[in-house]
């Protein structure tokens, strides 16, 4: 069994959760610092989304990530920067009966955009989300990647020479992932997030991830997580399956029932139950090796 694995920190998201958490990190400085507090807490990996600092908003503003990465550079920290390249593919249709035109809130962009701030900054890594859903219940919002989009974006990303992480929200999407990877889109080893308990996207059942888990790519690094209440117990179903773990305010807001808690405590937790249970977390200069990134300049 696998014992050396490494943590992902989600510090923000998108998620519309700024009034639901006093500690979820809003501003450069706030996500910076939390990257930082989660590096000392055992995270190898900073996953980086950033926020519009007056209203607490998801935003893709390249300048709101300069600020963030150079905060965390100048920090001297050698913590692997993850940045989002998931925003720009927000689309709110009408009422049920009038889909079109679409609602405040869409937000589509093309590859070139959606790269922008991984161009100029580049990241160890940055994400590609490798399908279209159904996202959150009810309403009508639709995350959209065409398989064109993704495509290309994989591409860019390619020649950029940064690692593509590929998200993974439903079964189907490891098909498209596996299908970029013959076609040479990816570069080996490819690197894998199994994002289970999203509705509608993988529910967060043992079943389900064990098939998902069995169509893994080839010699694939992975992680997987759960959102809510059942972050803290998929950090062992993720470790003893062989994979690494993720997790962070992204993905859940308390420590325990009505405790908001910090990136710092959640990564914390994970580290001592992972450590309770026998496995060792990798430094961010293990985990870039073990990923298969240059070394730090």
């Amino acid at each position: 069994m696998k014992t050396d694995l490494f943590l992902t920190c989600a510090l923000t998201g998108a998620g519309d959760a700024a009034g639901r958490n006093p500690h979820l990190p809003v501003t450069p400085a706030q996500i910076a610092q939390s990257a930082l507090d989660a590096a000392k807490a055992g995270a190898a990996v900073a996953h980086i989304h950033v926020r519009d600092p007056q209203s607490g908003k998801a935003a893709r503003t390249p300048e709101l990530y300069r600020e963030t990465v150079r905060r965390i550079r100048d920090a001297g920290s050698d913590v692997i920067i993850n940045l989002t390249a998931g925003m720009g593919g927000d689309l709110v249709l009408g009422d049920d009966q009038n889909p079109l035109p679409p609602k405040p809130g869409t937000d589509l962009a093309g590859p070139d955009e959606r790269l922008e701030h991984v161009r100029e900054l580049l990241p160890d890594i940055c994400t590609l989300d490798c399908g279209s859903m159904n996202f959150a219940a009810g309403g009508n919002y639709v995350m959209v990647n065409t398989p064109k989009i993704i495509e290309k974006m994989a591409r860019q990303i390619q020649q950029l020479g940064v690692k593509p992480e590929l998200e993974i929200f439903d079964t189907g999407d490891l098909v498209l992932a596996a299908q970029m990877i013959k076609n040479g889109l990816v570069d080996a080893p490819p690197l894998i997030q199994l994002c289970m308990g999203i509705p509608y996207g993988m529910p967060a059942d043992l079943g389900v991830f064990a098939a998902a888990v069995a169509r893994l790519p080839e010699n694939a690094i992975w992680s997987s997580f759960a959102i809510g209440r059942l972050q803290a117990p998929w950090t062992l179903i993720s470790a003893f399956a062989g994979g690494n773990v993720r997790v962070g305010l992204e993905d859940n807001l308390y420590l325990k029932k009505g405790v908001p808690a910090t990136n710092a405590q959640l990564t914390e937790n994970a580290a001592d139950i992972l450590s309770r249970a026998g496995f060792n977390l990798m430094t961010p200069e293990q985990a870039r090796r073990a990923i298969g990134l240059p070394p730090r300049p």
